[in-house]
């Protein structure tokens, strides 16, 4: 089973990263879920979201607590909430960010990790470019799919055109494709 936990704030598209990925899965043919969890439900608030992917049927129903990969839409959230809780020894870590890791202050964290599991993608930047709205999610969906393998990037692809079909998801689609390319190249 490889599980991703999603942190970023409300407005973000925290949510629906989840289930875009989970779309993704479906479509390979693997089981998955994917569900959220928030406190006070109000713009701007931490949220965090979940999904799992498996070749078989998953019975698990609780908060994912030891992820293979995060995926961390908002930095900061880095040094105010245990974003990194749990993340197993060979994770993945995808950061929605212009800064450098040592800018960050996580550069002795992510030392830890095998250097092609750790990334950061500009993947705001990217939605405003393509998507002209500052909501990172579609394009960290690129991103996730360059660094992990663990989806094809068409996959990612459709399940961004069926959660938004028309020109919204074609923008939502390029910005994808770039971040994908951007985290391959690093």
């Amino acid at each position: 089973m490889f599980q991703i936990r999603i942190h970023g704030r409300g407005g973000q598209g925290v949510v629906t990263a989840a289930e875009m990925l989970s779309i993704a899965a479906f479509r390979e043919g693997k089981h998955a879920q994917a569900f959220p969890s928030f406190g006070s439900e109000r713009m701007g608030a931490p949220v965090i979201s979940f999904c799992r992917m498996d070749d078989e049927e998953i019975r698990l129903r609780e908060p994912i607590q030891e992820p293979d990969a995060l995926i961390i839409q908002d930095v900061t959230l880095l040094h105010s909430v245990d974003v990194f809780g749990g993340l197993k020894k060979n994770g993945y870590i995808l950061i929605n960010s212009t800064k450098s890791f040592t800018e960050l202050g996580i550069e002795s964290f992510v030392a830890d990790f095998p250097a092609h599991n750790v990334r950061d993608v500009s993947a705001t930047e990217l939605a405003i470019k393509h998507v002209k709205r500052p909501v990172p999610n579609a394009a960290l969906l690129g991103g996730f799919a360059a660094i992990t393998g663990q989806l094809q990037m068409e996959s990612v692809e459709a399940a961004i055109l069926e959660k938004f079909p028309g020109d919204i998801g074609e923008a939502n689609v390029a910005a994808a494709r770039e971040a994908y390319a951007v985290a391959k190249a690093a």
